[in-house]
C-alpha cells in the first residue's frame, strides 16, 4: 500500500487538532465536575470541625513541605511513604470502628466477637457510603467521624512534625504542628471524595478508588467492562500495528551500497563545537542523578541512615537530605540531563544537512547553555531553600519548591525553562533555514521544529494552576505536561530526531525518512494526547475519562510496535554492515532506545494501564518499573546515543576509541534489566497481590515494605544500581577525555560538504 507524504501530513494535522479539541472540551467539562470543598464540616452538635480555607491551607502545606515526593496523594507522587488518601481513609475507618466498639460494647474493636465486629463494620460502611447534594456548602459529620478526624490530625502531627524515623521522616519535616494538622485536613478531604458518591452517581468522586472493603470501596462495573474492552482492543492494536508495518511501504536503513560519510570528512562548525558543551553539563547532572538513585533505593532498606554513616561520621543524613529532597533532585536531574543532550543534538544536526552556519549561532548557543545552567542551579537551589524554610511568604512557590512531582521547581524557573525551549526552537529554525526554504511544510526539518514547538506549547499547561487551586484541577493540568510530554511531544521528537540522524549518517534518503517520521508521528500524536486521560480515572475527575483513557491508552501500543519494527530494521542494517560503518555505537544506542521504549512504554505501560489492574496497581512499584524502563531506557538511551554521535564526529579520528563507551552501553543495559526485572517488578507484583487480597493501604504500608521477601528484593537491586552507576562514571570520564581531543572548527565553505545530497524530491 503506497501512501504519500502529503496524505500522511494532512492526516497528522487533522488528528492533532482533533485530539486537542477533545482534550480542550474535556478540560471545560472537568472544570464543572471538580469535587467541591465544603465551606464547613460540622459535627452533630453544629461545632465546626474543618473549613474550606483549612483544606486549601493543607494543600499548601502538602506542596510546600515536599510531601508529594515522600508519599502520594490520590495515588500520584512518591511510593516511599504511604498514599495519604488511602492512609487517611484507612485511619478514619479504624478510628470509627473503635468509636462504635466502645460506644456499643464498651470494648476495643479487636476484642469483639465476629458478630459484634460485623455489626460495627456495617455501621461504618453505611456511614461512609453517603452522597452530597450538588452545590451543598456544608456537610455534617457523625460523632464517630469527628473523633476519627481528630485522631488522624494527631497521628499526622506525630509522624510528620515530631518525626518517625521508622518511616524515614525526620523531626520537623513539616515545620509546625498546626501545618501538620492542616495537611491532615487536606488528606482527609481527599479520603472524603474517595468514599462519598458524586451527585447523581452510584460511585464515589474517585470511581471507588482506593480499594478498601472496610470503607465499601471496590472496583466499579465500568472498570470491569472497560478492562475487557481494552483486552479486545489490545489484540486489535497488535494486529493493526503489524498490518501497517507490512502493508505501508516504509524504508529501512541500509549500510550496503550507500555513500556513508567518514567523520573526519565532515566539517565541524563553530556552532557544532559549542553544542558539544551540552554533553559535559549533562554528564555531571547524570552522575549526580544516578548516585541519588542509589541513595533512594537504600532508603527503602535502611530508612533512618545510610550504611552506618550517622554512627561513624556523626552525620544525620536523614535530616540533612531526607527521601523527599533526594527524590526531588533525582527526578529533576533526570529531566535536565536528558533535555540538555536533546537540546545539544538539535543544535548539532542542522549543519550536517544544510552545510550552513548562521551568523552568531555559536554565541546564541552559549547564551542558551548559560540560561540552562542558571535555570538548573537556580531551580534546584530554590527547591532546597524552600523545603528548608528559608523562603517565606508567597515566594515559596515562585522561586522555591512548587512541590508537585516532575514540576517541583518554582514557577520562575519553569518560566525560564519555557523561554529556553522557545529560544532553542528559534536556533534550530535558524540552523535549518536553508532546508526549510526548499522543503515542503511536512519536511523533516519542519518536523524537528514542530516537535520542539510542541514541547514548549504543552509545557504552558503547567502555568494554569496555583497552590490555591483544587488538587483535582491541579492534577488535570500537571498530567497535561507530564504525560503529553512523554507520550506526545517527546515521542514525536524521538521519531523525528532518529529520522534526521539516519539521514545525516547516510542510511536513509530524506524523503524516505520524512514518510517514516510522519507515519509514526501520526499514531504517536493520535493516541498519546487523549491517552493522557488514563491518569484521570482515580483523581476525582468525572468517569467520562474511563472509556477515553482505556481506548487511547491501548492504541498507544500501535506506534510502539512500529518503533520496535524500526529498531529491528536498524539492527538488521547494523548486522549486515561490513565493519567499516563508522557510526556503529550511536546506532546501537538508537536500537536500544527503540527496544526499551517498546518494553517500558509498550508492554509494561499497557499492563499497568488496564483499568482493573490500574485500579489496584495505581501508585505501586509496577509503575516504578514502567517509568524507569521508559524514561531511561527510551529517552535516556536516545539522548546518550546522540551524545555519542556528536562525539564521534567531533573527536579527532586518530584519538577516537569506543572501548569505554561500549562498557558504559552494556553496563547501562544490564543494570537497567537487573533493576527492573529482578527487583522492581517482583516488588510490584507482591504489592499487587497485597492490594488484591487485603487493601490498597496495606500494599503501601510500612509493614509491607518491611516484609522479609520485599527487603530481600530491595537488596537484589544493588547489583543493577551499581552497574548503572559504574556505566555513568565511565561515560563521564570518557566524555571529559574526548572533550579535550576535539577537532579544529571550520566554516562550511572551507571544506566541501560530504553528507550525501538527500534533499531532493524522492518518489512518495
Amino acid at each position: 500500500m503506497k501512501i504519500t507524504r502529503r496524505t500522511i501530513a494532512k492526516a497528522l494535522v487533522v488528528v492533532f487538532v482533533g485530539n486537542l479539541l477533545v482534550m480542550g472540551g474535556g478540560a471545560l467539562y472537568s472544570a464543572q465536575e471538580v469535587p467541591q470543598i465544603p465551606k464547613e464540616v460540622t459535627g452533630p452538635d453544629g461545632e465546626v470541625i474543618v473549613t474550606e480555607s483549612q483544606v486549601q491551607d493543607g494543600k499548601i502545606a502538602f506542596q510546600q513541605n515536599g510531601l508529594m515526593n515522600h508519599g502520594s496523594i490520590l495515588g500520584n507522587g512518591a511510593y516511599y511513604g504511604v498514599d495519604f488518601t488511602a492512609d487517611a481513609l484507612d485511619l478514619k475507618v479504624s478510628a470509627m470502628r473503635e468509636y462504635y466498639a466502645d460506644e456499643r460494647y464498651g470494648a476495643a474493636y479487636d476484642d469483639l466477637d465476629a458478630a459484634e465486629r460485623g455489626s460495627v463494620d456495617s455501621i461504618v460502611r453505611e456511614e461512609l457510603d453517603g452522597t452530597i447534594d450538588d452545590g451543598a456548602e456544608t456537610i455534617r459529620y457523625s460523632a464517630a467521624e469527628v473523633a476519627a478526624h481528630r485522631h488522624v490530625r494527631e497521628t499526622y502531627v506525630e509522624r510528620y512534625h515530631e518525626g518517625a524515623l521508622e518511616r524515614g521522616v525526620p523531626a520537623d519535616f513539616v515545620d509546625s504542628a498546626e501545618d501538620a494538622r492542616l495537611f491532615a485536613d487536606f488528606a482527609l478531604w481527599t479520603a472524603w471524595i474517595a468514599h462519598t458518591d458524586r451527585p447523581g452517581s452510584d460511585g464515589s468522586f474517585t470511581n471507588e478508588w482506593p480499594f478498601d472493603p472496610a470503607a465499601g470501596n471496590a472496583p466499579s462495573g465500568a472498570t470491569m467492562t472497560w478492562s475487557v474492552i481494552s483486552m479486545v482492543l489490545l489484540v486489535a492494536a497488535v494486529g493493526i500495528g503489524v498490518w501497517l508495518y507490512r502493508s505501508v511501504e516504509l524504508p529501512e536503513p541500509e549500510t550496503r551500497g550507500l555513500e556513508i560519510p567518514a567523520p573526519d570528512d565532515i566539517s565541524l562548525t563553530p556552532s557544532q563545537r559549542a553544542a558539544t558543551r551540552f554533553i559535559p553539563l549533562a554528564g555531571a547532572l547524570f552522575a549526580l542523578q544516578v548516585l541519588l538513585g542509589g541513595l533512594l533505593a537504600h532508603y527503602y532498606v535502611e530508612r533512618d541512615g545510610f550504611f552506618g554513616v550517622t554512627e561513624v561520621f556523626g552525620i544525620d543524613l536523614l535530616e540533612a537530605f531526607p527521601f523527599a529532597m533526594a527524590k526531588t533532585f533525582h527526578l529533576d536531574l533526570g529531566i535536565l540531563w536528558i533535555a540538555a543532550l536533546w537540546l545539544g543534538a538539535g543544535l548539532f544536526l542542522p549543519p550536517l544537512l544544510t552545510n550552513h552556519e548562521p551568523d552568531n549561532q555559536r554565541t546564541y548557543i552559549h547564551v542558551l547553555l548559560g540560561a540552562l545552567i542558571v535555570a538548573a542551579v537556580g531551580g534546584l537551589a530554590g527547591v532546597w531553600l524552600g523545603a528548608q524554610g528559608y523562603i517565606d511568604g508567597d515566594l515559596w512557590w515562585i522561586v522555591g519548591n512548587e512541590g508537585l512531582e516532575y514540576l517541583e521547581v518554582g514557577r520562575l524557573w519553569q518560566v525560564g525553562l519555557l523561554v529556553g525551549f522557545v529560544l532553542w526552537t528559534a536556533l534550530v529554525w535558524r540552523g535549518f533555514r536553508p532546508l526549510l526554504r526548499r522543503e515542503s511544510r511536512y519536511g523533516l526539518a519542519h518536523m524537528i521544529v514542530y516537535a520542539g514547538g510542541s514541547i514548549g506549547l504543552l509545557f504552558t499547561a503547567g502555568m494554569l494552576y496555583t497552590p490555591e487551586t483544587n488538587i483535582v484541577t491541579t492534577e488535570f493540568w500537571r498530567w497535561w505536561v507530564v504525560h503529553m510530554w512523554v507520550e506526545g511531544a517527546f515521542e514525536f521528537f524521538i521519531v523525528a530526531i532518529v529520522g534526521i540522524t539516519l539521514v545525516s549518517m547516510g542510511l536513509l534518503r530524506k524523503a524516505s525518512a520524512e514518510k517514516a517520521v510522519a507515519f509514526q508521528a501520526l499514531f504517536v500524536m493520535g493516541s498519546g494526547v487523549i491517552g493522557a486521560s488514563h491518569h484521570y480515572w482515580w483523581i476525582g475527575q468525572p468517569d467520562v475519562w474511563l472509556p477515553l483513557g482505556s481506548i487511547f491508552s491501548t492504541l498507544e501500543l500501535i506506534p510502539l510496535i512500529l518503533i520496535l519494527f524500526e529498531a529491528m530494521g536498524q539492527y538488521r542494517a547494523l548486522a549486515t554492515s561490513d565493519g567499516s560503518f563508522p557510526y556503529t555505537l550511536p546506532f546501537m544506542f538508537i536500537i536500544a532506545s527503540g527496544v526499551w521504549n517498546f518494553v517500558g512504554a509498550g508492554v509494561l505501560g499497557f499492563f499497568i494501564n488496564l483499568p482493573l489492574i490500574n485500579y489496584y496497581e495505581h501508585g505501586t512499584y509496577l509503575t516504578v518499573g514502567h517509568a524507569h524502563a521508559a524514561m531511561f531506557g527510551a529517552f535516556g538511551f536516545l539522548a546518550l546515543g546522540m551524545a555519542t554521535y556528536m562525539l564521534r564526529i567531533s573527536t579527532k579520528p586518530s584519538l577516537w576509541s569506543e572501548r569505554r563507551l561500549r562498557w558504559s552501553f552494556w553496563l547501562w543495559n544490564a543494570g537497567l534489566a537487573v533493576m527492573v526485572f529482578v527487583s522492581v517488578l517482583p516488588v510490584g507484583f507482591l504489592q499487587l497481590e497485597t492490594a488484591f487480597t487485603e487493601s490498597y493501604a496495606a500494599a503501601r504500608s510500612l509493614a509491607f515494605y518491611e516484609g522479609e521477601l520485599v527487603q530481600l528484593l530491595f537488596w537484589a537491586r544493588l547489583p543493577g544500581d551499581t552497574m548503572i552507576i559504574l556505566g555513568t562514571l565511565v561515560f563521564c570520564y570518557d566524555m571529559v577525555a574526548k572533550r579535550f581531543t576535539l577537532r579544529e572548527v571550520s566554516l562550511p565553505g572551507d571544506r566541501p560538504g560530504t553528507i550525501p545530497d538527500r534533499i531532493g524530491a524522492d518518489d512518495d
